[in-house]
């Protein structure tokens, strides 16, 4: 028998939920009608879809074979309703756009108005996450990233090259002395990214500034936050290495060692081939571009 597209929907729910109960107040049914929905479409498929746990439901091997399928088919249904109800003149619709803690926060979020009174029909997601979003599976309609895109199906557009900035607070300088040379940071208290999966290629270059390959500094503090960093540094703890997109964000910090050689950190705007005709992926393309050029 043909599968049935509504149940297919609770179903798929009911996976990303982990629960009936929740499965069932996002679709605004009750959990007997959710649950009742599953059970019909196991006794149709004659496979167990799910482990019940008192703790919730876990996918059986079967469920997730079917959960797959079933998220990729929703997700490419999302995305051409998107395109269908998109006015071809005007730019309208929701754009779901991920972005870098860093970078969100710091230099796109204090410019979504500006782009938002340009695109009145336009409304914007801002999903800040270190970790790439599946952009293939719709977990986002465009990604800005601090490295080309690791999948080969997906558009890239490079933005801009950015640099960095060696920063201290003036009340940890007086304490601590001004550095004069790389090799002189050995006596500094330095703030790095802490996580093994950073959001930048070689974000930590600053710890090994100064020192023979594969013998970094100790770092004082480990922060999985730019943000993190920064507030770190403003309070007095130490130095470190920040893109200088962050732009007003450092005033009040004095720069050291500005001469130091630092790897360039390159920006790229980053969406599926689906989205190539998607008037809000262009337009937004364009007003990042325009403001890197004209503001930085």
């Amino acid at each position: 028998m043909p599968l049935d597209w509504d149940k297919l929907r609770v179903f798929h729910a009911v996976a990303e939920a982990g629960s009936f109960t929740h499965a069932g107040e996002t679709l605004n049914l009750s959990q007997s009608a959710v649950s009742r929905q599953i059970q019909a479409l196991e006794e149709a498929l004659q496979v167990p879809l799910f482990h019940r746990h008192a703790r919730g439901l876990i996918l059986t091997e079967p469920g997730e074979t079917l959960n797959r399928t079933v998220r990729e088919v929703f997700a490419k249904l999302a995305m051409t309703e998107a395109l269908l109800t998109e006015s071809r003149e005007r730019p309208a619709g929701r754009l779901k756009v991920t972005s870098t803690t860093g970078f969100g926060s710091t230099w796109l979020a204090p410019r979504l108005a500006r782009f938002l009174q340009l695109y009145p029909e336009v409304s914007v997601t801002l999903l800040m996450d270190d970790s790439d979003l599946d952009l293939a599976m719709r977990e986002a309609d465009v990604a800005i990233r601090m490295h080309p895109p690791r999948q080969p199906d997906l558009i890239q557009r490079h933005l801009a090259s950015f640099g960095w900035r060696v920063c201290g607070a003036p009340s940890y300088l007086k304490q601590a002395g001004m550095p004069q040379r790389a090799e002189d940071l050995d006596a500094h208290r330095l703030v790095v990214w802490g996580d093994h999966r950073p959001p930048i290629d070689e974000v930590n270059w600053l710890s090994e500034a100064g020192r023979r390959p594969g013998a970094p500094r100790r770092a004082a503090v480990e922060v999985n936050s730019l943000t993190g960093m920064l507030r770190a540094v403003q309070s007095g703890l130490g130095l470190a290495a920040l893109p200088d997109y962050m732009g007003s964000e450092l005033d009040g910090l004095l720069q050291v060692l500005p001469e130091l050689k630092a790897p360039r950190l390159d920006a790229y705007f980053v969406y599926p081939e689906e989205m190539r005709h998607s008037k809000r992926v262009s337009v937004f393309r364009d007003f990042l571009i325009s403001e890197l050029a004209t503001h930085g």
